[in-house]
């Protein structure tokens, strides 16, 4: 509304002081027509915004009907607006072919209007039309530059919501990542060490009056197992709780498999070991954790579902890779999953880019995995 009345006001302005006419000294025909022709195309402004290209047509074609009579100053003033506008607020197509649209049109209705009104000075009409195309090209590069700023404006703010947004789903999914690793760190402990404790707690309550030496074997492995247990909670929690750990924290290693070895014949598993992983190099360390964890899981396994049964447990360097076998008895029952062990096994073996294969052969059930290791000749 603000424009409208501004070209009004300014119109009325350029009018009483007689500022009408591109012509110096000519008088203005059809002053009437010419009140309601620039009151149109004023009324045209009001949809600079909403309308802005039918604006425009509107009001070239009151501007047309004008520059028949003569053109005046306030029409083309009112006319400028209109071209501005439909440069920034119209089609973006339409925008970048506005300037030659304009000046061709302008000159065909100023061709057209002097062949058909008598031209008494064709050089005036010259200079006239040098006048008018001021009003043409200043509005229309002046709204391009706009619109190319706004664009501009608009395409930065689009990149940065599309990075904040990106930074969210790395946020989210490092998260997910950690939340995924304490998950399985936690498992491993829970179901590891107190699972073998639970084995081990009732062996000995069963063997305390017929084998004492035994179960006094199976009452030393709980207590093993649950300070180790309490070693690597804590390890975890103070983990969690430092921005920055004071020390770093040891990972299990291929290296401590003996004492899980103890600890599973503890539990009355019959375990037999050949492991050779001697290389000119150590172990990844995450490949090592990795090997470590894959053969706890396999042995609380078998603690639970083939108690008693005869277990190997294979483990071989090979150029580029270490390859694990455990291999245990099956008994009556069936040696499924029933939690989340064979999914954070099969977890960590992606996690360093190796595969895992768990099931029954025969009569007995086989965890074998393959751990590639990056350098490694």
């Amino acid at each position: 509304m603000l424009p409208v009345v501004v070209s009004l006001a300014l119109g009325m302005l350029l009018y009483w002081l007689g500022l009408r006419s591109f012509y110096s000294g000519g008088a203005m025909t059809h002053p009437w027509l010419r009140i309601v022709l620039f009151v149109a195309i004023c009324a045209a402004e009001l949809f600079r915004r909403r309308a802005p290209v039918a604006a425009l047509i509107a009001g070239f074609a009151l501007l047309a009907v004008d520059i028949a009579f003569g053109a005046t100053l306030p029409m083309w003033v009112v006319f400028t607006d209109l071209l501005y506008a439909a440069t920034l607020y119209g089609p973006r197509r339409l925008s970048r072919v506005m300037l030659p649209i304009a000046v061709v049109a302008l000159c065909g209705t100023a061709a057209a209007s002097t062949a058909f009104v008598p031209v008494p000075d064709w050089w005036a009409v010259g200079v006239v039309g040098l006048a008018a195309l001021p009003f043409v090209v200043v509005p229309v590069t002046w709204a391009l530059n706009v619109r190319q700023h706004q664009e501009i404006a608009e395409a930065e703010r689009t990149h940065a919501t599309q990075l904040e947004r990106i930074a969210e789903l790395d946020r989210a999914a490092a998260v997910a990542a950690e939340r995924g690793r304490m998950a399985r760190d936690l498992h491993d402990v829970v179901s590891g060490h107190v699972s073998a404790i639970a084995l081990q707690a009732e062996a000995a309550l069963s063997l305390q009056e017929t084998d004492p030496d035994t179960a006094r074997t199976a009452l030393r492995s709980v207590r093993e197992n649950s300070v180790r247990a309490l070693e690597e909670m804590r390890a975890m929690v103070d983990v969690l709780r430092a921005d920055e750990p004071d020390e770093p924290v040891a990972p299990a290693r291929l290296a401590e498999l003996p004492r899980l070895v103890e600890s599973a014949r503890a539990s009355g598993l019959q375990v037999a070991v050949a492991v050779d992983v001697d290389g000119e190099a150590p172990l990844p360390a995450a490949v090592d954790l990795t090997a470590y964890r894959l053969v706890q899981e396999a042995l609380t396994n078998a603690m639970k579902h083939a108690p008693g049964a005869e277990v190997s447990v294979t483990a071989r360097r090979a150029p580029g890779e270490l390859a694990l076998e455990v291999v245990n008895e099956l008994s009556g029952e069936p040696q499924g999953d029933d939690g989340w062990g064979l999914l954070h096994m099969r977890e960590r073996a992606a996690s360093v880019g190796g595969t895992l294969t768990v099931g029954p052969v025969g009569s007995n059930w086989v965890v074998q995995a393959v751990l590639p290791m990056r350098g490694d000749p």
